[in-house]
């Protein structure tokens, strides 16, 4: 066994608190470590050994697909973020079941013409959904190859008609302790926020989310209706949206307002600028073994990077 001392461990080579401190994980990990996994990257052993590709097809396939291998359903149900149930990764796919999402209404306020309460059935009536395919990728260095069914945010943001003031949209996450646990502890100030400037939230790569892989999208997923911004972080990906506002500045963020040295509003995937605990140079896919490189913008240069021409992506990170 090989003993390291603590000025020779890297800070991304520690394991995370939240981990150690569950010992069912913590057990269930090191047992894999015996049998050849390496023990600093802690993977539940499901995902190392998770073969990717199911069996599915797009119905619409976009332009926006890639070739990659799918992350299997089991893996994309089950390993998640959403500290509205919990701050391990299995928590949201055992803890979700509570929250109700019928009916379901968002508000949409600000600086638009139609200002409205939509019940959801009504707001995406006659909007086309498209199985588009994403590399998503999250701050802890991981990611997913996600078939998401959803529709271009911007094709509803034509609807509301927002004015000349309308520079941001902020979208706010349900606030319910009694059905999202996780709200009950002071993990992070609630209801979750988060923002996006008007020219992002317009961009054809960015959607709302109400599926995956041709299914209705599940609760810990982010059910019924959430965020996709594939050259971002996940955590900009925001979950059960309830409230979208439409602002002339730019809006507070729930992990800027946590962490601010940490997690900037932009939060685009920079392979150049280090996370303060870890380096976001390379990323694990789920189901790998071997981490691969990351690329900028997630490999969406070609999209977005004309967005943020003339910015200084090291402090605007």
């Amino acid at each position: 066994m090989l003993i390291k001392h603590a000025d020779d461990i890297k800070s991304s080579e520690i394991t995370p608190e939240q981990l150690y401190l569950n010992r069912r994980k913590f057990i269930a990990s090191a047992s894999a470590a015996t049998v050849g996994l390496v023990a600093s990257t802690l993977i539940p052993s499901s995902f190392a050994t998770a073969k990717s590709g199911d069996d599915f097809k797009p119905k619409n396939p976009s332009k926006y697909n890639t070739t990659e291998d799918l992350t299997p359903y089991k893996d994309v149900t089950m390993y998640n973020n959403f500290y509205e149930f919990g701050v391990d990764k299995e928590d949201p796919a055992e803890n979700a079941h509570t929250l109700k999402t019928k009916p379901w209404t968002v508000s949409v306020k600000g600086h638009v013409k139609k200002p409205a309460t939509y019940n959801l059935d009504d707001l995406i009536k006659g909007l086309t959904l498209e199985d588009r395919i994403y590399r998503l990728r999250c701050v802890e260095a991981w990611s997913m190859v996600i078939p998401w069914l959803g529709f271009p945010l911007r094709d509803l943001i034509k609807r509301f008609e927002p004015t000349s003031k309308a520079k941001y949209v902020a979208f706010e996450t349900l606030y319910s302790p009694e059905q999202m646990p996780g709200q009950s502890r002071s993990v992070l100030k609630w209801p979750y926020v988060e923002g996006l400037r008007l020219d992002e939230a317009m961009n054809p790569l960015t959607i709302l989310a109400t599926g995956l892989y041709g299914k209705q999208l599940p609760n810990q997923n982010g059910a019924p209706l959430r965020l996709i911004v594939p050259w971002k972080y996940g955590f900009k990906s925001i979950k059960s949206i309830v409230k979208i506002t439409f602002v002339e500045t730019q809006p507070p963020t729930s992990w800027n307002i946590h962490i601010p040295n940490e997690y900037g509003f932009y939060s685009n995937v920079n392979p150049e600028v280090d996370h303060p605990r870890w380096s976001q140079g390379k990323e694990r896919r789920i189901g790998e073994f071997f981490k691969q490189k990351t690329l900028m913008f997630n490999g969406y240069t070609d999209q977005v990077a004309s967005m943020y021409s003339g910015m200084d992506m090291k402090k605007n990170f």
